[in-house]
């Protein structure tokens, strides 16, 4: 009895140490691991990039690289793997085959930049181009979002000016001029890191435009808005623009060039071009000249109150319809006159138009009966 006692014991260590030895051989298989550093493209670390690998039985453990570009699995049975990794510049994943074995596993350290280099020069010569060229169009993004919100401060700085008092003027006057140098430097400087051949490139010499024009500086507005048109000459607007700081500054024949070229370009909106050329020119007192253009902008948007009106004033101011007769100066208003005044009236009736439309039609109605050129004479009363 105590013979088989004992031999019971010497079974259960015997078995109890070969428990043991699996136990530990288990833990051995389940203790692989196998760590690594990612590179990206540019040579900096490929950070929280999702990463696999993928057992010979089809297990896949997936993880992520930290800030770094570091990652590790752990706890992986030894054998034959396959790591992937798919970075955002490539369509299918990068594999390497691994082969697990406990913790001397090789690390696998993949430079995206060296490999490329290597393996097609041509495509990484390429790619450095692009990113160059990508942090340019950064830079010039960046800077010309400031540039608009500086020309933003300078508009709100110009209608304010309109308002202000008389002693407050001359402050408000140079804020405008400091706020247009602000944004044209920082346009220039958005140019200066431009890609070459940027087709964006029109946007900062228009912005400049607008920002010269609103300070009133009308010879660097006129090159900014010609250089604009140079880089995207079929741009209607642009011509337009440049149309009316040429009227403004009394270069009339090269104003019309402008506006007929912006017309041309947008039929749609060429009303537009031809009531603006029409202003330019009644503002520079060149009324008579005026009639033809806003002739044609009344009959390409006949619902516009303030070329009807302008039309009118226009007509009124040609002097062939003043004729002295005797002591008298007889008014022959030129057909079409009272009409284009009515018309104002009728869309605007209320509005400044309409009002002055109204005041333009009694004083027509007032002068065709006639005005006594006598000394001490009266004007007869229609």
């Amino acid at each position: 009895m105590l013979k088989f006692m004992k031999a019971c014991a010497l079974a259960a260590i015997f078995m109890l140490g070969m428990l043991g030895c699996f136990v530990t051989r288990t833990a051995a298989q389940q203790d692989g691991k196998v760590n690594g550093t990612l590179i990206d493209f540019d040579g900096g670390p490929m950070a929280n990039m999702p990463v696999k690998i993928k057992s010979e039985m089809g297990v896949i453990t997936e993880s992520k690289t930290d800030a770094s570009g570091k990652f590790a699995f752990t706890g992986l049975k030894n054998g034959k793997y396959i790591f992937s990794v798919l970075p955002p510049q490539m369509q299918n994943p990068f594999e390497v085959p691994v082969e697990i074995h406990g913790a001397d596993t090789p690390p696998v350290n993949l430079n995206f930049k060296e490999i490329l280099e290597k393996q097609n020069p041509e495509a990484a010569a390429k790619y450095k181009k692009q990113q160059e060229d990508l942090k340019k169009f950064s830079g010039m993004k960046e800077q010309f979002a400031k540039g608009v919100a500086l020309l933003d401060q300078e508009k709100a700085a110009k209608a304010e000016l309109s308002k202000a008092p008389a002693d407050q003027k001359d402050a408000i006057k140079a804020r405008v001029l400091d706020l247009s140098n602000q944004a044209v430097t920082t346009f220039q400087d958005a140019l200066k890191v431009a890609p070459e051949k940027d087709p964006n490139i029109h946007l900062f010499w228009a912005r400049m435009g607008e920002a010269y024009d609103l300070a009133g500086r009308n010879d660097e507005a006129i090159n900014a808005y010609q250089q604009a048109i140079a880089a995207k000459p079929e741009n209607a607007s642009y011509y337009n623009n440049l149309g009316n700081i040429l009227g403004r500054t009394g270069k009339i024949d090269e104003a019309r060039a402008a506006y007929s070229k912006s017309a041309e370009l947008d039929p749609p909106n060429a009303a537009l071009a031809w009531r603006n050329f029409g202003i330019s020119l009644y503002q520079a007192g060149r009324m008579v000249e005026a009639v033809e253009p806003l002739k044609k902008a009344t009959e390409l948007d006949p619902k516009s109150a303030q070329a009807w009106y302008l039309l009118g004033a226009c007509m009124v101011a040609d002097p062939s319809i003043y004729k002295t007769v005797g002591d008298k100066i007889t008014v022959t208003p030129l057909p079409g006159t009272l009409e284009a005044y009515q018309k104002a009236i009728d869309l605007d009736p209320n509005g400044p138009w309409g009002t002055q439309a109204k005041q333009g039609l009694e004083q027509l109605q007032q002068l065709t009966g006639g005005i006594d050129t006598k000394v001490g004479g009266k004007k007869k009363k229609p």
